[in-house]
């Protein structure tokens, strides 16, 4: 490896070509400490003075309060570090599932991923799930071994574990650093392909034999190195340095080393990075080229809010360079729809670090910077010249499935609430807003329970605006059992003209998902045609708000058979309000039911937690059409389950299958409700009869 070379304190070096970057992301669950370690390596490379603090006090990664709340990280935080003359653009991902939003868009903006995994526990099948995603890609990852000095495994045991857990080949999992231990704590690390010492000094046994099976590794796939393998030559540092780097990018091999709380094996993580780890010229998949002199394309990461500056948008540069006072064309989901491309002015530009901005010149292809005040791009959104037009592909968003319904704290809360979950969906992408048009309520569907937390207390202390959770309430239908007649008669008289209308209907159920429909069985001209059309507004607005239990009645055939009208006395308005009585009265000559949602529930996960995820659906009243095996053990189920009993089927799940299990629903169709959970409904189960 090169020599360490750390620059001052907060300095960068001056970055005049990609192959002077490195963008690299922490990958692992919560707990296994992503946070902490790029807290030492921030300190390691000098960005800052003490582990974990910037200049104003702030931690470097998590310094939203939310953050310090839940103890979590919850965003995507940007480190730029600076090392051997390389600027490492250190990407620290939320390990909750809620946030997986936020881990995507690491992933896409970096080249490289480095998976934490605890030696205190073992690797959870959420990181199980994202290495293979990793894979699929085409990402090269790395392994680091955190808590080691907390263990109850050794290093070794946990690489044969991650061997295990992420299903590789022979000898593509190799150590790159030995810990060296005193008195049965690590107090150092062996380079094995340089023999330096990192830390303390001391024996290791199995050194030798490490070095020699990966150096038969990194010559596996280059011939010229494995012949002089092979012939027992020396090979210098350098050429198995330039092998190295070829098997990592290639994926073909994953380099491991240790680290501790205290900051051990955090130089020789940033010593792999700048020595093997691929620069942007180098990134996987058929995007544009990273030409700092070619057209533009570059693509919004995050958004967040600032109370002084407003929108801050990070973005990475793929092609081109990005420079202030500019215009830039924005294509993607932020464009308008009117055809006309959508232009952003580009002001400042400044590089993040946590929570504070650093102003930049430029921001070169390969880079990452931050863009203030763009109004029109979102998240995903492409960022190019005019003269080249171009639309970057966008990363996979997790579904939404946890409904949160909210309202307002206060008239002024009221007021302020629809900007503030404009700006606040916005922000967040995996957060989907709805306005219910059947139950009135507005619902924030989330991620997750966490998700929501974050969601509501962002709300509250970024945008100022206070609300209250209340029950989600599931959009419910009801019909007629039977058939039924219903006589409605309007007599007013008010001094001058009066209202005078007279409606006969018939109605009768019809299978379920007819809708409704209207029908005209008048004789003699008993309702003058003028107002027939007003008899049927009457009945399709009587059905729209319910005449039983509140709720829009569906799959019915309203006939009307007679009525009686006024030369002078009858009106437009007056036979609406008739027909509408017709209807309710109608209604107490048969029995109203309710009407359920069922949707088409889809999960994927593992065989080992089927029956419990069986038996839960059961007491849910699902209906399992069926399971089979997509890969050797997992398992996808697909069953119809009603509405009302998926209000926190995702936590359920979760829960049930350790966060193994993806879980997707679809509307699918209403049907009749039980009688037992219609009486929670109506008060008695005489309308289910």
């Amino acid at each position: 490896m090169a020599d360490r070379n750390p620059v001052r304190a907060g300095q960068l070096p001056p970055v005049d070509k990609p192959e002077q970057l490195r963008n690299v992301v922490l990958v692992g669950c919560s707990g296994t400490g992503k946070t902490t370690l790029a807290e030492s390596l921030a300190l390691a490379s000098g960005a800052i003075g003490r582990a974990g603090r910037v200049a104003d006090g702030n931690t470097v990664s998590d310094y939203e309060d939310v953050e310090h709340q839940q103890h979590r990280s919850v965003q995507l935080a940007v480190l730029p570090l600076a090392w051997n003359g390389v600027k490492i653009n250190l990407l620290d991902t939320p390990g909750h599932p809620d946030f997986d939003a936020e881990v995507r868009a690491g992933l896409h903006a970096a080249d490289a991923a480095v998976f934490v995994v605890s030696a205190t526990d073992p690797v959870t099948a959420p990181t199980r799930a994202m290495w293979r995603e990793c894979a699929d890609e085409g990402i090269p990852r790395a392994i680091v071994v955190s808590k080691l000095d907390v263990a109850r495994s050794g290093f070794d045991e946990m690489l044969t574990a991650c061997h295990d857990a992420f299903d590789l080949g022979p000898d593509s999992v190799r150590p790159m650093f030995l810990p060296v231990y005193r008195d049965g704590h690590p107090c150092g690390s062996l380079d094995l392909l340089t023999g330096r010492t990192y830390g303390e000094p001391g024996p290791h046994p199995d050194s030798a034999a490490a070095r020699e099976s990966l150096v038969e590794a990194i010559s596996g796939q280059d011939d010229s190195l494995m012949e002089r393998f092979l012939a027992g030559e020396e090979l210098d540092a350098d050429a198995l340095a330039d092998g190295l780097r070829r098997e990592f990018v290639d994926c073909a091999l994953h380099p491991a080393l240790a680290v501790t709380d205290n900051g051990l094996g955090a130089a020789e993580l940033l010593d792999l990075v700048t020595t093997a780890f691929p620069d942007p010229t180098r990134r996987r998949g058929d995007g544009p080229a990273c030409d700092p002199d070619g057209p533009l394309s570059a693509q919004v990461l995050r958004i967040t809010g600032d109370a002084y500056v407003g929108r801050i948008s990070l973005v990475r540069v793929f092609g081109g360079t990005l420079r202030q006072d500019t215009h830039v064309q924005v294509e993607g989901a932020g464009a308008p729809d009117s055809g006309t491309p959508a232009q952003e002015r580009i002001t400042t530009l400044s590089g993040q670090f946590g929570k504070l901005q650093r102003p930049v010149s430029e921001g070169l292809a390969g880079d990452l910077v931050c863009v203030p005040k763009l109004t029109v791009a979102r998240i995903g959104d492409t960022l190019c010249d005019e003269e080249h037009p171009v639309v970057l592909p966008t990363w996979p968003l997790p579904d939404a499935l946890l409904p949160v319904a909210v309202e307002a704290h206060t008239k002024a809360d009221e007021d302020k609430l629809s900007q503030a979950l404009a700006r606040l969906t916005v922000e967040d992408p995996a957060l989907r807003l709805e306005h219910n048009p059947d139950t009135h309520q507005l619902v924030l569907w989330c991620t997750g329970e966490a998700h929501a937390e974050v969601s509501l207390d962002r709300l509250r202390n970024r945008h100022g605006v206070h609300v209250d959770t209340v029950d989600y309430r599931v959009a419910l239908r009801e019909t007629f059992a039977g058939a039924a007649t219903g006589h409605g008669r309007l007599v007013k008289q008010s001094g001058g003209h009066g209202q005078f209308a007279v409606c006969d209907l018939e109605v009768e159920p019809l299978p379920t998902g007819t809708g409704v429909e209207f029908a005209v069985r008048v004789v003699g001209g008993a309702v003058p045609k003028q107002f027939v059309s007003s008899v049927e507004k009457g009945v399709r607005a009587q059905l729209a708000v319910g005449v039983g239990t509140g709720h829009p009645m569906v799959d019915v055939r309203v006939t009307l058979v007679d009525g009686k009208a006024h030369s002078v006395d009858s009106s437009d308005s007056a036979f609406q309000t008739a027909a509408g009585l017709a209807l309710r009265d109608a209604a107490t000559h048969t029995d109203v039911r309710l009407l359920e949602p069922v949707a088409a529930v889809r999960v994927i996960l593992p065989d080992d937690y089927l029956g419990a995820v069986l038996s839960d659906l059961s007491t849910r009243r699902g209906r399992v059409l069926g399971t089979e095996s997509t890969e050797p053990g997992v398992a996808l189920l697909r069953a119809e389950v009603p509405e009302l009993e998926l209000s926190r089927y995702p936590i359920d799940l979760r829960s049930l299958t350790h966060g193994t299990a993806e879980f997707a629903r679809a509307h699918l169709r209403y049907e009749l409700m039980p009688a037992a959970v219609a009486a929670q409904f109506t008060g008695t189960g005489h309308s289910q009869s």
